[in-house]
């Protein structure tokens, strides 16, 4: 061996896969929506272990993103707890900026808007005035729920980069 790593022996970003799986597990939550989903069965859907699975829901009940939401009937063995996401546990939001205008809105973490606001915008202008125009807006709308925190922000620009 020369001592050079090929793509296969490359390591792994350990905080990169703990937040992929993460997600995952959120992604299953939210379209389980109010009825929720099993820790078994979250961990048949994503492929990890269902020990994996319960560090990451502990982890989720611990931030307060997901809760309890009762108890499903026996198949054999004894109940399964159900977990459903708590939406408005935190809120993201996403920017759209075009020839005309900003549109910024501001989700819950099942992806329904909490709130919208517009403003006009010159994309021709310096982009630090593009970028004041975007703060200013992401400002008013982390307004709305001042004690929700923003977990992610999206941006959507039309044409190519």
């Amino acid at each position: 061996m020369n001592g050079s790593r090929t793509k296969s022996q490359a390591g792994v970003n350990l905080p990169a896969l703990r937040h992929h799986n993460a997600a995952l597990v959120l992604d299953l939550l939210r379209t389980a929506g109010a009825e929720g989903i099993s820790r078994l069965e979250l961990a048949e859907r994503t492929g990890l272990t269902p020990q994996a699975v319960s560090k990451i829901t502990a982890r989720l009940r611990a931030e307060g993103l997901a809760v309890g939401a009762g108890l499903r009937p026996s198949t054999g063995g004894k109940p399964r707890t159900v977990l459903r996401l708590v939406p408005d546990a935190q809120f993201a939001v996403g920017l759209h900026l075009d020839r005309d205008g900003l549109t910024a809105v501001l989700v819950d973490l099942a992806g329904r808007p909490v709130a919208v606001t517009t403003a006009p915008l010159d994309f021709g202008a310096p982009a630090e005035q593009v970028l004041a125009g975007a703060a200013d807006a992401v400002r008013d709308l982390s307004a709305a729920e001042p004690h929700k925190p923003v977990l992610g922000l999206g941006v959507a620009v039309p044409g190519p980069l």
